[in-house]
């Protein structure tokens, strides 16, 4: 496999082809990285360009600053996916010109299927080297009763980047409400990737998210069951605190008294 890589040192691009077959993961997913260095910063900054081909036939274009990304394409929609956040830049579009993002995005769209094959020409079909998901299940706020609250699960450290994941509400399939990212790259060669559920907690209810990996035995299952019994301890454990504070405090102040005294 060949890593390819435009970098700019000062103003000047350089064109860099790697041989990296014996450092890189051999796989019919092809990556192709295009790496800008921003040296006029005092704060060096790295901006990636990446196009991810599958052997399934899917292209995955995405452009990242500092390891965050920025947009995405989606080739169904036919559009670019800003994901930048508001605060940072209001309007994406006034910076990028969309028509022609989706438009480098078609090209390496089209080069894809060129470069899988020559990939799997190059590797001549080795046993793929596979890393197994790590997942775990967590809500975004406090579980109240009656709230829409919303479960994420978290699939981290898989490769090859393919893997399925399913929901369950007390042991029925769930699929209204649920959505899933992109599959994001990890500097070890490994992916991750989110899927998120929107719920409303009702006493009882059991929630799960199994992914599929081929990479795994069998399917990996997370539980989550919402607990309204114990009530969150943030508000007693500060208040605590606060009371301890004071009391050590009044001692000092105490002590400063009497010792001030006793001088006398």
């Amino acid at each position: 496999m060949r890593l390819c890589c435009l970098e700019l040192t000062g103003e000047r691009y350089e064109h860099i082809c790697l041989d990296c077959s014996s450092e890189m993961k051999k796989s019919s997913l092809v990556i192709l990285m295009f790496n800008t260095f921003c040296a006029f910063s005092q704060i060096p900054h790295e901006l990636v360009y990446l196009v991810g081909c599958f052997d399934n036939g899917t292209t995955e274009v995405q452009l990242e600053f500092d390891a965050e990304e920025i947009f995405h394409v989606d080739f169904e929609r036919r559009e670019v996916v800003y994901t930048v956040p508001r605060f940072l830049v209001n309007n994406p579009s006034e910076i990028y010109d969309d028509r022609r993002l989706y438009g480098n995005a078609l090209k390496g769209q089209h080069v894809c299927p060129v470069a899988v094959a020559l990939g799997k020409l190059e590797e001549n079909n080795p046993q793929e080297e596979k890393d197994p998901p790590e997942s775990i299940l967590y809500p975004a706020e406090e579980a109240q009763l009656g709230v829409e609250n919303s479960l994420t699960c978290f699939v981290n450290h898989f490769y090859p980047p393919d893997i399925k994941v399913s929901w369950t509400k007390n042991g029925c399939p769930v699929s209204e409400g649920v959505s899933l990212s992109q599959y994001y790259p990890n500097n070890d060669q490994t992916f991750h990737q989110f899927s998120t559920l929107t719920f409303t907690p009702r006493e009882g209810d059991i929630y799960s998210c199994t992914v599929e990996h081929s990479a795994l035995d069998r399917p990996k299952t997370r539980l989550w069951e919402p607990d309204f019994r114990h009530p969150s301890l943030g508000p007693d454990i500060f208040c605590g605190v606060g009371l301890t504070l004071g009391l050590l405090g009044v001692a000092a102040g105490t002590f400063l008294m009497v010792k001030g005294h006793n001088r006398r």
